[in-house]
């Protein structure tokens, strides 16, 4: 599996919420929000819904935090009809509308589908997700057989190359 470059990075949808639920008659949706704060989502007006594989554009016409979701109006639905057939649809903006993260932070998406090779030059396969533990990330690496690396720079991450499409980490395993 090749990485993705660059220009196919910064250019992927990535999902920041999930619409789960209908909120009011006049067409709002609540949403499940994976940004932090969860409000920071309606920070991006102009979005994409992803449906089916399809990615549609969209604008976050108003919203606001209510409880544990975000509830948003998008642009064009007007009724609650409408926005029932949102549910279960992601919403995403393209890595290039996304901020840089400061020296030594990274997006998930940006980690997905990087190779994984070990201090010693073994390769160990390619990053297929991340865990949050509360405690640090921890990648799942796709290879042989599938291996858990806890996310900890300067420790058993040692460097990060985006540009490479490399993680070069110091992890013994069982």
């Amino acid at each position: 599996m090749t990485p993705p470059s660059n220009c196919e990075r910064m250019d992927k949808p990535i999902v920041l919420g999930r619409i789960s639920g209908l909120y009011g008659v006049k067409g709002w949706v609540k949403v499940f929000s994976y940004t932090d704060p969860r409000e920071a989502l309606l920070d991006y007006r102009e979005c994409f819904i992803g449906r089916s594989g399809r990615w549609e554009p969209t604008t976050i016409a108003e919203g606001r935090r209510h409880g544990k979701t975000v509830v948003a109006r998008l642009e064009p639905v007007q009724d609650r009809d409408a926005a029932a057939e949102l549910i279960g649809a992601d919403l995403a903006v393209p890595r290039s509308g996304l901020p840089e993260p400061p020296e030594g932070e990274y997006y998930w998406a940006d980690l997905e589908g990087l190779r994984v090779v070990h201090k010693d030059g073994r390769e160990l396969g390619t990053v297929s997700s991340l865990l949050t533990t509360g405690a640090h990330d921890v990648l799942v690496v796709a290879g042989d057989n599938e291996i858990l690396v806890p996310f900890v720079p300067g420790r058993t991450v040692l460097d990060v190359d985006l540009g490479e499409g490399l993680i070069q980490v110091d992890w013994e395993w069982d």
